[in-house]
């Protein structure tokens, strides 16, 4: 069946309530983020796959986790959230296949054992914030990397097993679009139900205490993406100048082109929960659904 849910996540950690009770300030976006919660679980995914910038990544090309398991943890401010989920190896494959076979350039990565059934790949927040919200919002003290499937065994399942990915930035922007029709047939093809996140911030220097300085592009395109995302044109981002880019520091782009690529198999629309800068970044939150029937 085709994707049942979308989404556009941003990934500052003390958006998850069992790390900063007042989100840093960001509550309109932390609000944003327990609807889209609603919408995943009232559409029952049977696997979601996530892409993320600040994974494992691959030069030249699109990195996929070949593990059994993905594991994480985070600390702020004297709070610990940890999670520890499934990774489903059969859809994992039949991604990586389906894409090669399109031409896509694809490195499948583990980490640990050298048996993917043995490896469990390090979460990083840009992962672990938007799955809290998609359906792993439950903390698993003892269950991060360290002692995954070692001394505790492995934990019962917090929410739907995920297939995680990291586009590249270095690869022509047409192949991340590419792997994003690819995911979407085969969500076609496949019995189960499908949902993706793309794990996106925008502008990193919106304010001169930003750890990067300021600048004034961080208004100029975090304004553009904005309005290709409520215009429901994710793909007129493709043609954004690198320079911009540079000056902007965002690290979005990559992962919404994956969306757009899906959204042109699988048409959705879109609902734009919230955009707002609390901090020094933007923060966008989007869902996306089929209309019914």
């Amino acid at each position: 069946m085709p994707l049942v849910i979308a989404a556009i996540s941003p990934h500052g950690f003390s958006l998850i309530p069992d790390i900063s009770p007042d989100a840093d300030g960001a509550l309109r976006t932390r609000a944003a983020l327990l609807e889209l919660s609603r919408r995943f679980k009232a559409a029952r995914p049977d696997v979601i796959v996530i892409a993320g910038p600040h994974g494992i990544r691959a030069n030249d090309s699109i990195a996929v986790a070949d593990v059994r398991r993905a594991a994480g943890t985070l600390h702020w401010r004297g709070r610990t959230v940890e999670m520890n989920l499934p990774v489903d190896m059969e859809f994992t494959r039949a991604l990586v296949d389906r894409a090669r076979a399109a031409g896509v350039p694809i490195t499948e990565v583990g980490y640990g054992g050298a048996d993917p059934r043995a490896a469990v790949l390090p979460l990083d927040w840009g992962l672990m914030t938007p799955l809290w919200f998609a359906g792993h919002d439950r903390n698993l003290p003892g269950y991060g990397y360290v002692t995954a499937n070692y001394d505790l065994g492995d934990p019962e399942p917090t929410g739907p097993p995920v297939v995680v990915a990291t586009p590249s930035r270095q690869i022509p922007r047409a192949s991340n679009v590419a792997f994003g029709r690819v995911l979407a047939e085969l969500a076609e093809a496949s019995p189960k139900r499908v949902a993706f996140v793309a794990s996106c911030d925008w502008s990193h220097r919106h304010v001169e205490g930003s750890p990067y300085g300021y600048h004034p592009a961080a208004r100029e395109v975090d304004a553009e993406v904005v309005a290709a995302i409520r215009d429901n044109v994710p793909l007129s981002l493709i043609d954004l100048d690198e320079a911009r880019i540079r000056d902007a520091v965002i690290d979005g782009l990559w992962q919404v082109l994956v969306l757009g690529g899906a959204l042109d198999v699988v048409p959705m629309a879109v609902d734009l929960l919230s955009y707002e800068v609390p901090l020094y970044y933007g923060m966008l939150v989007a869902t996306y659904q089929r209309a019914p029937a």
